[in-house]
């Protein structure tokens, strides 16, 4: 417990701000790991705009906002090509085959 009038005071004001910044400083975390979980470009614009506040209210820095969009940003684009090409995978390629093989040509080195 502090002794001094203004480590008591800091004290006072430090649980205020506490209450404030907590409730946003979970909210940040909890929509990076949404859309860690499921990247879907609706959970970015969400995690776009929590992340923005808690950077405009010096919870987190600007540039940590900034990294955590962009990698986010990145992780739905994969998402997004990821699934693009598993539904062009599924489209069975037909193969022409042959009756015999060709032999290889070997190359012998001077």
């Amino acid at each position: 417990m502090p002794i001094l009038k203004s480590a008591l005071k800091a004290l006072r004001r430090d649980k205020r701000r506490t209450k404030v910044n907590k409730p946003l400083k979970t909210a940040y975390q909890t929509v990076v790991k949404k859309v860690r979980q499921s990247p879907t470009k609706q959970n970015l614009t969400q995690a776009y705009s929590i992340l923005d506040k808690a950077a405009k209210k010096n919870i987190i820095h600007k540039n940590k906002a900034s990294r955590l969009k962009a990698n986010l940003t990145k992780l739905v684009k994969q998402e997004k090509v990821e699934n693009s090409v598993t539904k062009t995978a599924k489209k069975p390629v037909k193969q022409k085959k042959t009756g015999t093989k060709k032999p290889s040509k070997k190359t012998t080195k001077k």
